[in-house]
């Protein structure tokens, strides 16, 4: 059996390394299709339904990786219903993958934070009793919801993929750096300090660039395989092989930006409110919405991928030793756009805090 696949999301972070790393991965009989980059190019609105439509049902696209949009579920809903189309005209398998994030499963979704739990509980259940503190957020659970109840119903075998703490460089033309370090860079930048936004040592979970997107391949290589793996209220996926402390990130990423003289000293400060005022100025959103985009506690583990094939390369422990490497990267990456940016007459607006929600 063929399969097409789309891939959208390909000139970010991670679907720009994704798209890298399947020209190489020897997957058969496959067909790759993406709104920008590295594919065959299609180009359409996926959030106008009769476009989504047209699209998957003339190339006959069969899996879908979606890397666009955690918060919002129209252009998921679109896409699973065009694939239950194509599924009931030709009787094929079809795949939806939606790309969530890992602040999904956090203490600030209303996530449990008493023990650890894993991708391959009943991460559905868990999403169905979630509240979370901050109600505007509940979308981002809404769309995961949505994807795995839709998907369900009708006959699409649907995944939900969560990345955590993301680092390294990226691969693709577009962006090739993270979002969870960038925040805590540029929260610091604009304080000239880093700051801690949380009292004691919560963790999250942490995973390479090339770890996640193995993930993601694995994913694809069991699908075009035939290999059987979960989906549907079995089909969450977190990529990482462990938790850090925020404090030992802050602490890394303090000591490597004071080096470089880019911010006071190199030590990590408790946040007050006057903190939080100039660190959201850095980040671009209310100070309500500083500690969501840098602390916090998610005690999601990673077991489901191990189960299908997945094997990380990179214990957690190594973003530690990686955190000077990190903040060059960052550097040297804004300072590139900025020339790119001058040159061109284009401006780099400031990220709206939903942007943070793959992390």
């Amino acid at each position: 059996m063929s399969y097409n696949v789309l891939i959208t999301g390909g000139s970010g972070y991670l679907g720009g390394t994704l798209l890298n790393r399947l020209q190489s991965a020897g997957l058969p009989a496959l067909k790759l299709y993406a709104l920008q980059y590295g594919a065959e190019p299609l180009t359409f609105d996926a959030y106008e339904e009769s476009a989504v439509r047209e699209a998957v049902l003339k190339h006959e696209i069969n899996v879908v990786f979606s890397l666009h949009d955690a918060f919002k579920a129209d252009s998921a809903v679109a896409f699973i219903k065009a694939l239950a189309e194509l599924e009931n005209n030709t009787g094929r398998n079809i795949h939806f993958l939606h790309t969530t994030g890992a602040k999904a499963f956090s203490s600030h979704m209303g996530a449990p934070i008493d023990k650890p739990f894993a991708d391959n509980d009943n991460l559905h259940g868990i999403h169905k009793a979630q509240h979370p503190p901050i109600p505007c957020l509940q979308p981002l659970l809404d769309t995961n919801i949505t994807v795995t109840e839709l998907s369900e119903s009708l006959g699409v075998q649907g995944y939900v993929f969560a990345p955590c703490i993301v680092y390294g460089k990226g691969e693709g033309f577009g962006n090739k750096i993270s979002i969870q370090t960038v925040a805590v860079v540029d929260a610091a930048k604009a304080a000239k300090k880093v700051y801690r936004v949380d009292q004691g040592r919560p963790t999250w979970p942490v995973c390479h660039i090339l770890d996640n997107t193995a993930l993601y391949i694995q994913l694809l290589r069991n699908i075009v395989s035939g290999r059987q793996q979960g989906y549907g209220k079995n089909g969450y996926y977190l990529a990482s092989p462990g938790s850090v402390a925020w404090e030992d990130i802050y602490s890394g990423i303090a000591r490597a930006m004071y080096k470089q003289r880019a911010i006071h000293d190199d030590t990590v400060h408790q946040a007050d409110g006057a903190a939080l005022e100039e660190m959201a100025q850095g980040l671009g959103c209310d100070k309500a919405m500083v500690a969501f985009q840098l602390g916090g506690a998610c005690l999601l583990t990673a077991k489901h991928g191990v189960e299908i094939g997945w094997k990380p390369e990179y214990g957690p422990e190594h973003i530690l030793s990686s955190l000077d490497e990190e903040v060059d990267l960052i550097f040297q990456h804004k300072s590139d756009w900025a020339f790119a940016c001058t040159m061109t007459g284009v401006f780099d607006p400031r990220p709206i805090c939903f942007q943070y929600l793959c992390s």
